[in-house]
């Protein structure tokens, strides 16, 4: 009995000992812990990507808005001066013809044009106090090169930047408050169509005045100055 007994145990230790069920099902498991692991962090990392695409997506719809605000206000408030064709307005930028302005290689402002400026500041200084925005008034060129006769202008970047300035101060003059408005120069970079032609050339030839958002707080609320007789 004791040695039949003993074999059994033996018998019975040695099926335990070859037994393959425990480590294989150990080992599922720690594979399956893993696979659910790796998909959970998966399925994070795509609800995060989808979190910031929304994000975004929300963003520029708010910009898109924006700036369809601003399109429809300006256009309200610049009704007279569009409705007469002498500027244009897109995407919240207008456009003055530079031959409305001034003549060929020139900074000095036609009387024309600055009746037109006279016209812009009143709905432009309206429209600026109530955003915390300025405006930018840019001038542009096309691609010719300055002529050997014209030395007062290095470059089409310093007759841009002269023409801008020349704006500049005239809205000033006119009542615009000089903490609203600053002057930018881009030569002939930025063209509105490729400069193939003379009438593209004259296209390209032209001064923008864009509201911008402003850096920062709003500017504070200034009197506007009061100015002698236009020259």
């Amino acid at each position: 009995m004791d040695t039949r007994g003993e074999r059994v145990m033996q018998d019975n230790e040695l099926d335990r000992e070859t037994d393959p069920s425990a480590p294989v099902w150990a080992a599922f498991g720690d594979l399956m812990s893993g696979l659910v692991g790796a998909f959970v962090l998966l399925l994070m990392g795509v609800m995060a990507v989808q979190l910031d695409l929304a994000g975004n997506l929300q963003a520029e719809i708010a910009k898109r808005q924006a700036a369809e605000r601003q399109q429809q206000t300006l256009a309200q408030v610049l009704a007279v001066p569009l409705s007469s064709g002498r500027i244009t307005l897109q995407d919240g930028r207008i456009g003055i013809s530079g031959r409305l302005l001034f003549d060929l290689n020139s900074d000095r402002l036609q009387p024309e044009g600055r009746v037109l400026l006279q016209s812009l500041v009143q709905p432009l200084r309206a429209y600026l106090s109530q955003r915390n925005e300025w405006l930018m008034v840019s001038g542009f060129t096309d691609d010719r090169a300055m002529r050997s006769n014209n030395r007062q202008f290095e470059d089409n970047w310093a007759l841009s930047a002269q023409r801008a300035l020349t704006v500049t101060r005239a809205l000033i003059e006119a009542g615009m408050p000089s903490h609203l408005i600053f002057a930018a120069a881009f030569g002939q970079e930025q063209p509105l169509v490729p400069n193939t032609s003379e009438h593209n050339r004259s296209q390209n030839r032209r001064v923008e005045l864009a509201p911008v958002p402003r850096a920062g707080p709003p500017a504070p609320t200034q009197p506007a100055p009061v100015f002698s007789a236009l020259r």
